[in-house]
């Protein structure tokens, strides 16, 4: 294919799959307490190195934009070596025979071009959940492609505001429309929640990819005349230049002058990784309109408005954070796949992720938790190095810094009494906050979100659901789709699942019982890149000192593994 790439900005014309890597200091004084050792969905899926791009093999996809170059077709060809993980990259035999137009000015790299997605009319007819299908103006998709995968997580997002940019895209949609003398298409707020839920999927993720038969979902408001989505990304800002590009591909143009449309919903996502804005739409045809449609985003049925202000959550961060960048190569923890116990002597054991599902020996990296109701790995402060946060049966919430050179601070008390009673899990709840959050289930069955104030006293909350009944609960993305979730493992065994969205309240939906026998748990602890990097499981204790591993990277829970080790008298921290 032709590729496009301007001197500074890339766009992404859109869809089945791409995963890119991402790239405090606190004071206070000591509490007495324990020591420490000082020191996919869809056919296809195209994984991103830190600036690295493929190419689909398909139909010409050529872009035209302010300051834009026309590039012959490129192999990336991926430099291990280089610490900025630089792509170099060789020409085709046939880009090799064309002119090349040079600048010295640097070249962003440029993601594969994936057709857009098509309902197929059978489905919408019979208004029936089928397969995706890929409209036919596209290409064969070929193999899965996997360049340097990324290890961001949902707090890849960042919270500015969207508003001009969603009103950006549905202006330059209609005007094109209205160019080619066809008419505009109207806005439904439903649609776009939807498409703004999966732009924050795919970008908090940093994967590509097509909401696999998204016109049956509710929210599509029953489409019946065609329905469409396309998806694009930017290493800038532009919202405008997304449209661009999808003007300037056969498929996309073909979606975007579609007759039939005449209802579309936009998402915006940013992140701060290297593409900076992700944008999803999703076109539908309806014989009638669905009520609710407006004529605007955030207008009315007579026109015009503007768009509401967001009402602010527990979720919003204070300010943002950047990824961490510390060698952790001397810390005493430095994975997320780290398993890390407490033994009967109230020590504490790390046993290092080895790769592929393996840990090495046990280690020694604090003592004095034997009163200990939980302790959680985590990076509280979000510096790279992990922090322990612990729940003491005295009623305590403390908190010991990790040092990137090994071992921990001293103690912080984040809360001196009543934590006793609460059923705690920790992890990125929020999507739009790169800092960790403290969920709490108290004796009533009430859900509450604490988000992270740093040292200051954990007292402000808000409830996030009720009638929760459980013994343990533990934070993990359940579904692969990006968001984190709870696991609710209830008395009798069974393991409930809250699904995240990524905003303070869990998904409103019936609650789905992801297995039965977890009788015998007693500690459970999320773990990532166990068996390879980006896979994500749970660990549990149980019965007859076994450790097992169930591995969640499909989106379900795998067959378990038992981990080699011994385990009398230890239980897990989370």
């Amino acid at each position: 294919m032709n590729k496009f790439a301007a001197p500074a900005v890339v766009a992404m014309l859109c869809a089945l799959a791409l995963v890119s890597p991402a790239a405090g200091m606190y004071s206070g004084p000591p509490v007495d307490g324990p020591s420490v050792q000082v020191g996919a969905l869809g056919p296809r899926t195209v994984k991103l190195g830190p600036a690295g791009t493929a190419d689909d093999g398909g139909a010409p996809d050529v872009g035209t934009g302010t300051g834009s170059l026309l590039a012959p077709a490129v192999e990336p060809v991926i430099t291990p070596a280089s610490p900025a993980g630089e792509l170099a990259a060789t020409a085709t035999a046939a880009a090799a025979a064309a002119p090349v137009t040079t600048t010295t000015e640097a070249i962003a790299p440029e993601p594969p071009s994936i057709p857009p997605l098509w309902a197929p009319d059978s489905e919408l007819a019979n208004n029936t959940t089928g397969t995706s299908t890929l409209q036919a103006l596209a290409p064969p998709v070929p193999a899965t492609e996997s360049l340097t995968p990324g290890s961001l997580g949902t707090e890849a997002l960042v919270p500015d505001s969207n508003t001009g940019a969603i009103l950006t895209v549905f202006n330059e949609i209609n005007k094109y429309r209205v160019a080619n003398s066809l008419a505009p298409v109207k806005y439904h707020p439903t649609v776009a929640g939807m498409s703004q839920e999966w732009s924050d999927s795919i970008a908090s993720r940093e994967v590509i990819e097509h909401r696999a038969s998204f016109w049956t979902d509710p929210r599509a408001l029953n489409p019946n005349n065609g329905a469409g989505e396309v998806i694009a990304i930017r290493t800038d800002r532009n919202a405008a230049q997304l449209v661009e590009w999808w003007k300037n591909s056969p498929g996309h143009n073909a979606m975007l002058l579609d007759p039939r449309f005449n209802v579309m919903g936009a998402g915006i996502s940013y992140t701060n990784s290297q593409y900076t804005i992700w944008g999803v739409v999703n076109f539908f045809g309806y014989t009638t309109l669905p009520a609710g449609t407006v004529t605007s985003p955030g207008g009315s049925s007579a026109g015009g408005g503007a768009f509401p202000a967001p009402a602010p959550t527990l979720c919003d961060p204070a300010v943002k954070h950047m990824p961490p960048t510390l060698d952790l190569t001397s810390a005493a923890m430095n994975s997320a796949a780290d398993l890390v116990t407490i033994n009967a002597s109230g020590q504490l054991i790390n046993r290092p992720s080895t790769g592929n599902g393996t840990f090495g020996a046990a280690k020694v990296i604090g003592s004095g938790f034997g009163t200990a109701k939980e302790v959680f790995t985590t990076d509280w402060d979000r510096d790279g190095a992990y922090d322990l946060l612990t729940q003491w049966n005295d009623g305590r919430l403390t908190l010991h810094r990790g040092i990137a050179t090994g071992g921990f601070q001293s103690s912080f008390t984040l809360g001196s009494g009543g934590w006793e009673t609460m059923t705690l899990a920790v992890g990125g709840w929020c999507a739009n906050n790169r800092l960790p959050q403290l969920v709490a289930l108290d004796t009533a069955g009430t859900v509450f979100l604490y988000p992270n104030v740093g040292l200051a006293d954990m007292s402000t909350r808000t409830q996030i659901a009720t009638g929760v009944s459980a013994r343990k609960l533990a934070m993990v993305d359940y579904d692969a789709d990006g968001f984190q979730d709870l696991l609710a493992i209830k008395s009798d065994g069974g393991v409930l699942l809250y699904r995240g969205a990524g905003t303070p309240v869990p998904r409103a939906e019936a609650r789905l019982t992801v297995i039965t026998g977890w009788t015998d748990v007693t500690g459970i602890r999320p773990l990532r890149d166990v068996t390879a990097l980006n896979s994500t499981g749970v660990a549990l204790r149980r019965a007859n000192d076994v450790v097992q591993y169930w591995n969640l990277s499909t989106g379900t829970l795998a067959s378990p593994s038992n981990i080699t080790g011994s385990w009398a008298g230890q239980r897990l921290a989370q």
